[in-house]
């Protein structure tokens, strides 16, 4: 009873009152009515909301690489505002917002992100009822240019293919990334017996735990085939690391930051800037889209929700678009 009561009174006080005067009289108001919550219990929950929303989005299936990001995000806010995380006003973040890209020189992309990660959780302090309002709810998107990055030329990708020619694995990788276009987390995960070489298929679990076919051209079946041939071990592992773990004198699964290094020496070597596992995966979709492909069907390639996010991928080359314009407008 005496939660509706409080809630009925924080309601009729909305108009009236701010974020952090709400947070207030909701605490005066707990306090006079002798909620069943302790005072130790109330500052204990009150430390522990970051905690609480990262395991919410841990639930949510979340990739790991992504908790981590918004704990990082969370913790520097926390940090370096002067409220308290659950009573800070939208001036105040307004101001942090401004501070942050100031003292970081981060570009509006940089920026959104960080806006989007508070949104998220201080939608998530409404919905679970320990604020009445979200401070978020008007600052709205931060608008920045919409710059297609390149994706490799033709000459790139030999020129990295050539490189990574005197290593089974590292060609296996560099031709399983172009021609599937699936994500670096992704790679790491998959497991021989997952891949099927005779369909040149395999089922992969992407962003938010959603499962899909993804499909490997022949160049890319007869590299792994050669790879797995040489491989002694038996870790399931689709690609493992060339040298023994000490511990257990195994080989281990290759991680996010082994092939992000190798990719990256492979860029180092051929001079060419921007090398990186994502840039295959643009790459693969921009070939896709010029080649004809629907963008319907590459955006179930890719793994995308929304169909903006695979527009952004794609590097529609302008030759294509003056070729499309001559047989369809003129």
């Amino acid at each position: 009873m005496n939660t509706e009561i409080i809630n009925t009174i924080k309601s009729k006080m909305d108009d009236v009152l701010n974020t952090s005067q709400l947070n207030k009289l909701e605490s005066v108001l707990k306090e006079v009515f002798n909620e069943n919550t302790s005072p130790k219990d109330s500052l204990q929950n009150k430390k522990n909301l970051i905690k609480q929303f990262i395991n919410s989005k841990k639930i949510e299936g979340c990739s790991k690489r992504t908790e981590e990001y918004y704990f990082r995000t969370l913790t520097f806010f926390e940090k370096n505002i002067n409220s308290d995380i659950n009573s800070v006003t939208t001036a105040e973040i307004r101001d942090y917002l401004l501070n942050y890209q100031k003292i970081n020189n981060c570009t509006n992309v940089t920026l959104n992100t960080v806006r989007r990660i508070l949104s998220s959780f201080y939608k998530w302090l409404e919905d679970e009822d320990f604020i009445i309002k979200s401070p978020m709810k008007r600052i709205h998107r931060i608008k920045s240019p919409v710059i297609i990055k390149p994706a490799f030329t033709e000459e790139q990708i030999e020129n990295i293919r050539k490189t990574a020619s005197d290593n089974d694995r590292n060609l296996a990788i560099v031709d399983f990334l172009l021609s599937s276009g699936i994500r670096v987390s992704e790679l790491v995960r998959l497991n021989r017996s997952s891949i099927n070489l005779n369909t040149r298929t395999y089922i992969v679990f992407g962003k938010g735990a959603k499962q899909r076919e993804i499909y490997f051209d022949v160049r890319t079946k007869i590299e792994l085939e050669n790879y797995l041939k040489s491989r002694k071990d038996k870790n399931n592992a689709l690609f493992v690391t060339e040298r023994k773990k000490s511990k257990n004198g195994t080989y281990g699964r290759l991680k996010i930051n082994s092939i992000e290094k190798l990719i990256r020496d492979m860029g180092i070597k051929t001079e060419i800037q921007n090398v990186h596992p994502h840039r295959f995966r643009r790459t693969m979709a921009t070939r896709a889209i010029d080649k004809g492909m629907p963008i319907e069907q590459v955006q179930v390639l890719l793994g995308h929700t929304k169909i903006d996010t695979t527009l952004r991928y794609a590097n529609v080359q302008q030759v294509n678009v003056k070729y499309s314009h001559q047989k369809f407008i003129c």
